[in-house]
Formats: structure tokens, sequence, C-alpha cells
């Protein structure tokens, strides 16, 4: 039998014993969203090169689209209109390496996955707001 105060006395250790018993309910709920199964965790370098690809994919899609597209497209005497044709391509290619990158760092079970899904979120809000004025710029 258990000792009184004991995690397993406590009831925090399910029928199972898993880890993912023990986890916060908002660590369990990210995780089935992200189908984040409970084995051994993922190695972190694999975190950390998904979010260097996302990030660097995200950085050149604004630069691209609205530094380089709109100086460069009128010197070289193409149509204004090329930015959104080139961005939403890169924006659904960034916004699908930033989940990648989110599920990382959750496989991974890394120490800094909380404040990482924050900046991925944010990356992500900036991208999808930016991908539907490229879409509304092209439905006009």
């Amino acid at each position: 039998m258990s000792e009184p105060g004991s995690i397993a006395a406590s009831g925090a250790i399910g029928a199972t014993g898993t880890l993912g018993d023990r986890r916060p309910v908002a660590d369990r709920a990210v995780r089935r969203v992200l189908k984040v199964p409970e084995a051994k965790p993922a190695p972190e370098e694999g975190a950390h090169r998904i979010f260097r690809v996302g990030i660097l994919l995200s950085a050149a899609r604004c630069l691209l689209t609205y530094i380089f597209l709109p100086i460069l497209a009128p010197l070289l005497g193409v149509a204004g209109g090329v930015g959104p044709a080139i961005g939403i391509p890169l924006a659904v290619v960034a916004l699908s390496f930033d989940v990648m990158g989110v599920r990382r760092f959750w496989l991974a079970d890394h120490r800094w996955r909380w404040q990482m899904t924050g900046i991925y979120v944010a990356v992500m809000a900036l991208v999808v707001a930016l991908l539907v004025g490229n879409l509304l710029t092209l439905a006009r």
C-alpha cells in the first residue's frame, strides 16, 4: 500500500501510471491537440532546427513580400501584384514549418515548450494576417 501523501495515494497517477497522468491539465490538452504521444521524448536538436527553419521562412516571406518586391519590382518592370503571388505560397510553407516546430518542442518535452509555443503563435498570427491581406489583394 502507498504511504499517505505520496503521489500514488493522492490519485495523481492514473491506472496506467504514465508520466502523462502527472502532467498539468493544460499540458495534456496541448499534447492532445498537437497529437503528441506519451512516449520517450524526442531529441531537442530537432526542435531547435525546425524553429530556425520556420522563423527563417517567415522572415524571408516578409522581406520578399514587403521590402524587396515593392522596391525591385518597379525597377525591373514587373507588375506590382507579384508580391501576393510569391507571399501566399511562402506563407503556407512557413505556417507548416511553424506547426511542425511547435509540435517538435512538445515531442521533445522541451523545458521551454510553453514559451516557444507563445513565440510560434505570435509569429503564426502575423503570417496569417499577412496571408489574409495577400488573399484580399488577389481577390480585388
